[in-house]
């Protein structure tokens, strides 16, 4: 009986240990600096929103959230990085639209993104613009149809490059209106929009924040939007959804950590992310870029990415979309 008594008491002393490291652990973190991987070159979309995000919870949590670029083969490396980084909630990784078209696009990574990586948070959203310049035919985009549907295999749709968002945005238009383009892969953004000013390309699906102060000022034209509804920051230009029933597409960003991180960890990240995105001036900075809010709880970002790779696997298979 005495030695059912101690037994029971050692049990249930160690049950108190196990509770204390547990709430120790999860009031004391972050007790360093976290690192934000982003998968994508300084100056692009996600380098922005993850500076931006980032430097609000350095003071909200009181760390430094440190960028660090890891580009290459379509952000596969920096995720690569992520995946195999220790699970304490130090290493996180900043996700974006190409990690879901990237499941399809290539059959052979080193990980499977659902698996390895646990979703955290989402931060933003945004639209693509369609983009002519100014003395294309087409004005709107049922002329922008005809005129392709009249002049089959005539219009070069450039993007960014293969397998990224401009193009199988462009590659869904091309299925859902029934119009023959030829794609054009540029290196990045830059050198497209360069050549659709100049003439030598007809269209492009860009992200707002690359594009928008061309329309603005004239030296492109804004057909439609790629967004369900119109944009805030283009209220004017119509949805293309608005032409062509159930199209849509956008760019996203949020934040994903190693496979097995603790969940506290991440309910603590989801919560303080959550959190600046309340702040009227941080809405503000997105929009600045052309961005708008997009939060939800860990599982809401899950189902998001899930859908959105299951949108993207038939997009890829379909027009035989292949990476560079």
């Amino acid at each position: 009986m005495i030695s059912s008594r101690r037994n029971l008491l050692r049990f249930a002393g160690t049950l108190a240990i196990l509770a204390t490291t547990h709430g120790a652990r999860a009031q004391t973190y972050p007790s360093r600096p976290i690192r934000w991987i982003v998968p994508f070159p300084a100056g692009g979309p996600s380098d922005i929103l993850a500076r931006l995000t980032g430097q609000s919870l350095s003071e909200r949590m009181g760390v430094p959230f440190v960028i660090e670029n890891r580009s290459g083969a379509s952000g596969n490396i920096g995720t690569q990085a992520v995946v195999g980084a220790p699970a304490d909630g130090y290493t996180l990784l900043f996700v974006a639209a190409p990690n879901a078209i990237n499941a399809t696009l290539y059959p052979n990574l080193g990980f499977n993104f659902v698996r390895d990586i646990a979703p955290v948070a989402s931060i933003a959203r945004g639209a693509l613009i369609m983009l002519v310049a100014p003395s294309f035919a087409a004005k709107t985009v049922p002329d922008f149809i005809a005129y392709a549907k009249a002049t089959p295999g005539t219009i070069n749709m450039a993007s960014a490059g293969n397998g990224t968002p401009p193009h199988v945005a462009g590659e869904l238009f091309k299925a859902m209106a029934g119009v023959d383009m030829l794609h054009v892969p540029y290196r990045g953004v830059a050198p497209a929009i360069t050549d659709l000013l100049g003439g030598q390309m007809q269209v492009l699906f860009d992200p707002v924040p690359s594009s928008i102060e061309y329309v603005r000022t004239g030296k492109l034209r804004a057909l439609g939007v790629t967004t369900a509804q119109r944009s805030e920051f283009l209220p004017d230009v119509a949805a293309i959804g608005e032409f062509v029933p159930g199209y849509e597409a956008s760019t996203w960003f949020g934040a994903g950590a190693p496979r097995d991180t603790p969940p506290e960890i991440i309910r603590t990240l989801n919560s303080e992310i959550n959190a600046i995105l309340a702040y009227p001036t941080m809405r503000a900075r997105l929009a600045d870029v052309g961005a708008s809010v997009f939060t939800g709880s860990p599982v809401d970002f899950k189902k998001h990415i899930l859908d959105e790779i299951d949108k993207w696997a038939t997009v890829v298979r379909f027009a035989g979309v292949k990476p560079d």
